[in-house]
């Protein structure tokens, strides 16, 4: 039997129905931000009118294989490639600096409102103490980080030898980032911002 009157035969039904349009929105999310775990995704399935449960989620992502880029590690084997060199820790866990834009910190956190959750990340000055840039977003996308660092340099003048410091277990566009050399910026133009990484893993959500 050819394969359409294989499909009159037995049409799809609601459920399975419900459950493609919740895996199209997960890898549609997990496409967007591969480094997103099963609950990210979740969340992002449901602001696009999917709504599940975590769990759901998760047997969904597992079945298929979408797993966060940096939530599961493979097991070298026989004739597998080397993974990328580890760089050299610029900061060395020395959080302190002699001066302003010589070491910035970041972090992003997520807030609960009355209208919803808000996520907000924050660029710290070592030296000053202060809050350098900043940008608040209802959606915890590359873009949070984006706009945080654009903020930061449209605010501060001699960037030439800062570190952007973040630790590891940072959500968001920031997982990808770890430790950066800022080497210079052109206020109001990202795509002037050279960054110098300490680790292959960036990408670099301004690349």
């Amino acid at each position: 039997m050819q394969p359409y009157y294989r499909w009159l035969a037995r049409p799809v039904t609601g459920v399975e129905q419900v459950a493609a349009y919740r895996a199209n929105a997960l890898f549609d999310a997990h496409r967007d931000d591969p480094e997103f775990g099963y609950r990210f995704l979740a969340d992002e399935a449901r602001d696009a009118g999917q709504p599940m449960a975590d769990r759901t989620a998760w047997r969904i992502c597992s079945g298929n294989g979408w797993w966060s880029a940096f939530g599961k590690r493979k097991r070298r084997g026989k004739g597998s490639k080397v993974g990328p060199p580890v760089h050299g820790d610029l900061v060395k866990r020395d959080f302190t600096a002699d001066g302003p834009n010589r070491l910035w910190l970041a972090d992003i956190t997520e807030h609960h409102t009355g209208e919803g959750k808000l996520y907000l990340c924050a660029i710290k000055d070592v030296w000053s103490h202060r809050i350098v840039g900043y940008s608040i977003d209802s959606r915890m996308k590359s873009r949070l980080a984006v706009a945080a660092l654009d903020n930061a340099a449209a605010r501060r003048a001699g960037l030439a030898g800062c570190i952007l410091h973040t630790d590891r277990g940072s959500p968001g566009g920031f997982n990808r980032w770890l430790q950066h050399r800022v080497a210079g910026a052109i206020v109001g133009d990202r795509r002037g911002l050279r960054l110098e990484s300490s680790s292959r893993e960036f990408c670099g959500v301004g690349c």
